[in-house]
């Protein structure tokens, strides 16, 4: 996440890039909220959004990788010959859900680790660990990072003040609707796809410890930097039912999401 785009600078080989109408910096249109109250839509409503080329960049980038992994689908003419720039948030939404098809909560938890991986250098982990120690200075300068760089994943976002081991320090970010839960509707992918193997990624690889706390009743989620995540099975997302009216793979007969349990 965040740390693959510090440690990995992106290479993009050969697409013709498209032209728009603003740009930012080195000719990289950066997205917003394409709402007119500039605002997150409400809840059970998908925000629209201007995507840039840096976003669609990241976009085709993850959807690429994480296609390897993901189910086959029939494709159509249009499909295999779509180009680099030709993915956009909903493919990347479909890539996900197709990972997920087939493989147990473990295993899809697992296929974004191994993704993550491949987007760093060799040695990548261990430089984080000697250049970012778990101290306050290093929770924050994450935390201040996590905003420009995770808003083509989740929207906007802004750095909050949390307490962490009684000590107050700007480590929080607050998520005010996440895209990627708002786009799948899917409690399973928000938990097996983005929360668990995030912090894992943070806590285990890098030694920096990430909790991610999804707020399921309005999408808007809280990422504490430094604070130490807890087992899944004392977490209260794994006890969170499927968003059985906009959730295409819900089920609503289950008291507790089907993808938690698996």
């Amino acid at each position: 996440m965040v740390v693959v785009l510090s440690f990995q600078p992106l290479h993009f080989h050969s697409p013709q890039l498209p032209k728009t109408k603003t740009h930012y910096g080195l000719g990289v249109a950066r997205c917003g909220i394409a709402e007119p109250s500039g605002k997150p839509a409400p809840f059970g409503e998908k925000t629209k959004y201007k995507d840039g080329l840096f976003e669609k960049g990241f976009m085709s980038l993850f959807a690429r990788k994480m296609g390897k992994f993901a189910a086959k689908e029939k494709k159509t003419e249009r499909e295999s010959s779509k180009g680099f720039w030709d993915y956009d948030y909903d493919s990347f939404v479909d890539v996900s859900k197709r990972v997920m098809q087939g493989r147990s909560r473990l295993q899809q938890q697992e296929v974004v680790r191994e993704v993550l991986l491949s987007m760093l250098p060799p040695g990548a982990p261990a430089q984080f660990r000697k250049l970012f120690p778990p101290t306050k200075w290093a929770a924050e300068f994450n935390a201040a990072l996590t905003v420009p760089f995770f808003h083509w994943l989740v929207g906007p976002s802004e750095v909050i003040e949390i307490e962490v081991n009684g000590v107050k320090q700007k480590s929080g970010v607050l998520i005010k609707k996440c895209r990627y839960l708002e786009n799948s509707g899917c409690v399973g992918m928000c938990v097996n796809m983005c929360k668990i193997p995030t912090q894992d990624f943070f806590t285990n690889e890098f030694g920096l410890p990430l909790t991610m706390t999804p707020n399921f009743e309005d999408m808007s989620c809280e990422m504490a930097y430094g604070k130490v995540p807890p087992p899944f099975e004392e977490d209260p997302v794994s006890k969170q039912p499927c968003f059985s009216e906009i959730c295409s793979m819900a089920n609503p007969s289950s008291s507790i999401c089907h993808k938690l349990q698996a």
